[in-house]
């Protein structure tokens, strides 16, 4: 166990996440996994994980989680869905603490958190960030349909799991004053190094871009209920957020 030094309140998950990418130094480690304290981890699951990185020959991995709530509510969180062509610019590959990458793909992320330090910081989300910057520069992601830990739910959650009314007003929120949109367009600009991958991507401004990207939904988000929830966010976007 390594103590940092102290550098400042970061105010929010991400930047506390990206602040130690940039800092630890990453190369005397095989492997390396997002740790959020609150949650509960099964005993197999770094285990699991590496297995799957060394059978698979993959760069990242992720899994399902069980959701749990004070009251003693449990849901499985799946988000094992096939991934889809373009499903990294719209969504994360399921909750950062079941995240492990090997070294490489670790230095690599590492690389462009350092390098873009001042740019990264208005990124919300880092899983999303890191899920997108591995499938975007080729390296290979695998998501386990099987829950690897015990997801904690509590009102300090900063984003927890879409469940509920309560999460559906947030989200509709964060489209209406243009989060959702904004943090897209920054995961797009932030992971553009990848040539013509960058080249084929949809456009993200403008009435009928919003349209055509609906026609997209298949390519966008890994789950069919999403996808049809991604279809009508892109037909609000067109109809209140013409020119972006």
């Amino acid at each position: 166990m390594h103590l940092l030094p102290p550098s400042g309140p970061f105010k929010g998950a991400a930047r506390n996440f990206f602040r130690l990418v940039r800092d630890v130094d990453l190369s005397a480690y095989d492997y390396v996994s997002f740790a959020d304290q609150d949650d509960v981890w099964y005993p197999d699951k770094l285990q699991r994980a590496v297995a799957r990185l060394r059978s698979d020959g993959v760069d990242g991995y992720s899994s399902n989680v069980i959701a749990f709530w004070p009251d003693g509510r449990r849901m499985l969180v799946d988000k094992a869905q096939p991934q889809v062509k373009w499903d990294y610019l719209f969504e994360a590959a399921g909750p950062g603490c079941t995240y492990v990458l090997t070294r490489e793909l670790a230095s690599a992320f590492k690389r462009i958190v350092t390098t873009r330090w001042d740019d990264v910081q208005n990124v919300a989300l880092h899983d999303w960030f890191c899920y997108a910057f591995a499938r975007s520069h080729g390296y290979k992601w695998f998501i386990d349909p099987v829950a690897g830990m015990d997801y904690r739910q509590h009102a300090s959650n900063q984003f927890g799991v879409n469940a509920g009314a309560a999460s559906a007003v947030t989200r509709v929120k964060q489209l209406a004053d243009g989060w959702w949109i904004s943090q897209v367009r920054l995961i797009c600009a932030l992971t553009d190094g990848n040539g013509a991958a960058v080249s084929e991507r949809p456009e993200l401004a403008g009435r009928m871009a919003f349209v055509r990207l609906a026609m997209l939904m298949r390519d966008c988000r890994r789950r069919q209920r999403d996808q049809l929830a991604f279809v009508a966010i892109c037909l609000v976007m067109a109809v209140y957020n013409p020119t972006g």
